[in-house]
């Protein structure tokens, strides 16, 4: 059993500091590197920046929850919002995208072929794909998500240590 740190906040941008500070903190306390710590506080920023802008905050009560497990061996990332059957093409995009990263040996080999996809897209093309891939790649994690009966979703990062 490990120890664990859940945080529920409302889906607005002011909010992501002071998750960002409460995960570092936590990591810290937890005695990890300072550049493992980057990283994972990277992820959860990332995944939560995704969770605001693509959740379905229809009811005042909605909420962003993330919650950073630490465990001997490994570190959870799990951030979880409310989707709804209009989310349906960006789950089937996050899926697909999981999908590609977990083609690659790597994920720096992705990461790379992603800025050569991104490169030949128009400058005002707004969903490169990026962000999930460079999750991957510089937080080190492997990536999944599931939807809950309740239309939830969380998006859940592992993180070996």
């Amino acid at each position: 059993m490990g120890n664990t740190l859940k945080i529920s906040i409302q889906p607005e941008w002011d909010q992501l500091e002071s998750v960002r500070v409460q995960a570092h903190t936590f990591l810290e306390d937890n005695g990890l590197m300072a550049n493992l710590i980057h990283s994972l506080v990277m992820v959860v920023s990332e995944l939560m920046e995704n969770s605001i802008k693509y959740g379905n905050f229809s009811s005042p009560d909605n909420r962003v929850e993330v919650s950073l497990g630490f465990y001997k061996n490994s570190v959870t990332v799990e951030v979880s919002n409310p989707v709804n059957e209009d989310s349906m093409s960006d789950l089937e995009e996050l899926d697909r995208m999981i999908q590609w990263i977990r083609g690659y040996q790597n994920p720096f080999e992705a990461y790379i072929e992603r800025l050569k996809e991104i490169s030949k897209k128009p400058l005002h093309d707004k969903a490169s794909g990026l962000g999930i891939v460079r999750i991957a790649y510089e937080g080190g994690v492997t990536l999944d998500f599931f939807v809950s009966e309740e239309g939830l979703l969380t998006v859940s990062a592992i993180r070996k240590v």
